[in-house]
């Protein structure tokens, strides 16, 4: 009996060392399972990049309408509404859509630390649907968003949506360019042109966001959507960035959007008994105003004589061998260009062409 009685110990001494060794395995294999499900992929990596790049640069704006209580002869303000919008400068200038604040009474805007500020209005332009508003925070509470272009989109890229869909604040979705030139209609009716579709997901409470290359620049500020139950149905719209820089550019300075004009009037009734007459499509010149490029360099207007026939003024054709067949098409092109350039007018008159070189006030 005497040699076996160390045999217990032993026992428990080896299975303790079994126990340890698997232990310590199982925690290795742990660690590395763990190690590999850490690992991003360099696609999320890049995803992670863009948001934190902008996260800081995109607001909520949540908009107020003030009520009339007849019965306590006060008034009190009620939520409207909520939108997406982004840091233009350090000015506190920020960019969103018309739509979002038209006919409310306050807008309110939160940066993403949670900071809540009341904005001024600055200015809107409808037919764009873009309005800008102002807040007065600490300046390097800032972080203005970098702006890219669109002149150089192709259809297939990767583009990001960063909003508050439904209210949900800070949301990024991802997609690809859909198609380009699209044209869609403002509130106010006006085509929007050069429009960029997207299927990244774009839904209520997206508008005024910004649209995102893989750079983490602008593209575009987000717009609107085509679904029949008003949700995302893989369709969006975003206005090209070079337009909307165009557009608060001049807000920011003048209060208001004025386009780059050559000194006529024009009028779509006159177009479409143009066309009717002569078969042919252009923008006719119903009028020269005084002391304009169009004026020194004689454009001839249209002529109603008293017995009510009309002789049509030059019809513009083409603006820089870009052809004109609507008024659509003048507005977008000038839309284009900025106060000062010239552009080369081709015009027909008495059914000869002519070119005339006008400089854009």
């Amino acid at each position: 009996m005497k040699k076996y009685k160390y045999y217990p110990t032993l026992f428990i001494i080896t299975i303790s060392i079994f126990l340890a060794n698997t232990f310590f395995a199982n925690a290795k294999e742990s660690k590395v399972l763990s190690a590999k499900n850490s690992v991003l992929t360099i696609e999320e990596k890049q995803n992670i990049s863009i948001f934190e790049n902008v996260k800081d640069s995109v607001v909520f704006i949540s908009i107020h309408q003030q009520v009339i209580d007849n019965w306590r002869m006060s008034t009190f303000d009620i939520p409207k509404g909520a939108g997406s919008g982004f840091i233009w400068d350090k000015d506190g200038h920020i960019v969103t859509n018309y739509h979002v604040i038209m006919n409310a009474n306050k807008a309110v805007v939160t940066l993403k630390n949670g900071k809540r500020y009341q904005a001024s209005l600055v200015g809107t332009s409808p037919s764009y649907d873009i309005a800008v508003l102002k807040i007065r925070p600490v300046k390097h509470l800032l972080k203005p968003i970098d702006l890219g272009t669109s002149r150089d989109l192709k259809v297939g890229q990767t583009v990001y949506a960063v909003g508050n869909p439904f209210g949900l604040d800070w949301t990024m979705t991802k997609g690809i360019i859909s198609a380009l030139e699209r044209s869609m209609y403002a509130t106010n009716g006006v085509p929007i042109k050069h429009m960029i579709q997207t299927d990244a997901s774009i839904n209520p409470g997206n508008s005024g966001g910004p649209l995102l290359n893989s750079r983490a620049k602008v593209i575009g500020v987000n717009n609107m959507i085509l679904s029949p139950s008003g949700a995302n149905a893989g369709i969006g719209f975003s206005i090209p960035i070079d337009t909307v820089k165009r557009v608060v550019n001049s807000i920011i300075k003048k209060g208001i959007y004025v386009r780059p004009a050559i000194g006529i009037s024009v009028d779509n009734r006159i177009n479409e008994l143009y066309k009717q007459f002569s078969g042919k499509n252009g923008v006719v010149v119903v009028d020269v105003v005084p002391n304009t490029s169009a004026a020194k360099n004689k454009l001839r207007s249209t002529i109603v004589d008293p017995r009510g026939s009309m002789t049509f003024g030059d019809v513009i054709i083409s603006v820089d061998a870009k052809k004109i067949e609507t008024l659509e098409d003048l507005y977008s092109i000038l839309d284009e260009h900025k106060d000062g350039d010239t552009v080369t007018l081709e015009v027909l008159r008495e059914n000869k062409r002519k070119k005339i070189d006008i400089e854009l006030q």
